[in-house]
Formats: structure tokens, sequence, C-alpha cells
């Protein structure tokens, strides 16, 4: 029996899915609404005049793709988070691929817990480190990893602040305690959480090692920046494979940026609204998960809400793991309460 076969029996063989345009959006990481925002076109076209007028970038940022605009959003980006530098990636897989891969060494350890992304994952694979999982969320279980940690090697910790499938926050300021009293260095990807907490939408964590801001969600837009130290942003332009063999972004992507970070700070009213909505179904994030085990009974579930008009998104094994396949559904700045109210009637008990 081919993979495919397999997959196919498993009732989990992936398959491009149809925009569904018509239906009233639960599924999207378009968070606060600027993927589909007149007012980001409208900053897009003004940041476009004043750049050179290429449509593509021509090359990688080491040959010809790199441009005094890059850099320029890349230190505006640092600055408003706090830190020294930043380094532009093609997305957020790439980012934490190319930190991950590149940073860590053979007789490193990384301590990372057993919800993170795939892209961090794959990182540390390709990584010459030692790696152990932490149980997810699990203080004891990080700071026993910790004390059976030789002192003098590096030790590197992975967490998300906010977890992209079960939507749980990560207790970061715990993890970062215990990163401090042990030496460790703390990375943190902040995909779900930039835009939508913190002041001005800055996210839940500040002044990690590293901090990964992926731009095609709560901000509308494309890439991932590696926020960092000016050594680390150095290290990583010599050796993250995925950013030195990549074609750069184009500037109209850079624009998009640029544009998304001049609005979203402001969008007070617009963070407010989802943080309500996120009370009304009580929970801490604006993913709200809703377990259904099965592929097959997670997907006709999923159906059954698009033809009640709402466009939600199953997420089925491998990728969540066996038997605990859910409903992801997200939360958004256009959505309205009657509307979440109407679609919470419409779950399982």
């Amino acid at each position: 029996m081919t993979p495919l076969e397999k997959r196919e029996q498993a009732d989990n063989r992936r398959s491009l899915p149809a925009a569904l345009p018509h239906l009233i959006d639960f599924a999207s990481n378009d968070y606060l609404g600027l993927a589909r925002s007149d007012k980001l076109k409208t900053l897009i076209a003004e940041n476009i005049k004043d750049i050179r007028p290429l449509f593509g970038s021509t090359g990688s940022r080491l040959l010809t793709g790199n441009h005094p605009y890059i850099e320029h959003v890349e230190a505006k980006v640092a600055h408003f988070h706090g830190y020294e530098a930043a380094l532009l990636f093609n997305c957020g897989y790439m980012a934490n691929l190319g930190l991950l891969s590149s940073i860590a060494q053979k007789n490193d350890v990384v301590l990372f817990d057993t919800h993170i992304h795939a892209s961090m994952r794959d990182g540390i694979a390709l990584s010459k480190a030692q790696a152990f999982p932490f149980k997810h969320n699990n203080l004891v279980h990080l700071e026993q990893r910790l004390k059976k940690t030789a002192a003098q090697r590096k030790i590197f910790i992975c967490i998300e602040s906010i977890y992209s499938t079960d939507g749980a926050k990560s207790p970061w300021k715990d993890i970062k305690a215990l990163a401090t009293q042990y030496g460790a260095r703390l990375i943190v990807d902040e995909a779900h959480a930039t835009g939508l907490f913190g002041e001005e939408g800055k996210g839940l964590t500040k002044k990690n090692y590293a901090h990964i801001v992926t731009c095609g969600k709560a901000l509308g837009a494309q890439g991932a920046f590696v926020l960092c130290g000016q050594d680390v942003k150095e290290h990583l332009i010599n050796f993250a494979k995925p950013f030195i063999y990549t074609t750069a972004l184009p500037l109209h992507v850079v624009a998009t940026i640029d544009a998304s970070y001049s609005i979203f700070p402001n969008m007070h009213q617009e963070r407010a609204h989802v943080h309500d909505l996120m009370r009304t179904v009580n929970i801490s994030s604006p993913i709200f998960p809703v377990k259904i085990p099965g592929n097959t009974a997670v997907k006709a579930y999923a159906k059954k809400l698009i033809a009640h008009g709402f466009d939600i998104r199953a997420l089925t094994s491998p990728t969540v793991r066996q038997g605990n396949e859910i409903l992801r559904i997200c939360l958004h700045a256009f959505n309205t309460k009657k509307e979440l109210c109407t679609l919470k009637s419409l779950l399982p008990a």
C-alpha cells in the first residue's frame, strides 16, 4: 500500500480546499481583518511610490535582492518590539527553520514544549543539538529537564506564546524565570499573539534570546521576523540556509509589512472587540478548539457548519495527534457577538 493509499484508508489524505468567501469567516488567521482592509491597501500604494519600481526582488538578499527599504523596515520592527535587530524571512516556517537549524550546535541542548509548531520541530531536527521535549506548559517537567542538563552546555528553550492548535497561552514569565535561573536561552514564537496582545499589539513576551513575529496572521501581510541581538542576526545571515538560499521577498510585500506596522498598533477597538468575543466563549486566546475525535467525524461536523453558513475548518490527524482532532474556530475583529452565539448553539454540548 502506498503512503497516499494509507492516508486514504485513514481518512486523512490532504487536498487543497476551495475558498469560501461567501461564508462567515471563523477559520482564517486574519484576526484584525487587515488582510481585507482598504486602509491597508491605500497605505501600501503610498509606500511603493517611494521605492524602486521592481515587481520582483531579482535574487537572494546576499546577491541582488537586498534593498535599503528592507533594512529600514527591519530596523522599524526591531525598535517597535524593543530588540536590537530583526531579520526578515519569507514566512514563519522559514524563520523557525533557519533560526533553530543554525543557532544550536553539536554540544548544545534544546528543550521544547510538546505542542510547538512543525517548523520549530523541523528546525531542531536539522540542528546538531540534542533535543528533549517537555510536557505541554508543564513547568515542573521543564525544570526537571533543566536540572539534568550539564551546566557547561548551551541550553535553548523553545515555546510558543499562544499554541496554534489548542489556543493555550504559555506561562511565559515563569518559563523565562526558569531560563534565567538555569542560564538557558529562551526562543518564543509569537505568531498568534502579535497584533492582538500587549501594548499596541506588541505581543505577550519581550526581551527573549529570540522572538519570532509572523506577518501573515493578525498583521494581514506575509513574511516573518526573527527579533534578536545583532550578534544573532549576523550568525543567521551567515549560517541560516533558508535565508541564504532563498529569493528575497519583493518590495511590495515589504511595503505591506511596513503599512501594517503603521496601522495595527492603533487598532485598539478591534483588539478590544476580539477580547470581548473571547470572554463570550470563556477562552484566553482567539483560537477556540472544539474536540471531535476521529477524522471522519470532525470533517463531517465541519461540513455541517459550512451548510449553516460558517467557514470552519477541521484539524485532522496527523496534523494533530490521533484522537485529538478538533474544529479550529478563530475569532476576528469583524465577527459579531450574534454570529458567535449562533455558531456556539450549533456546536456539540
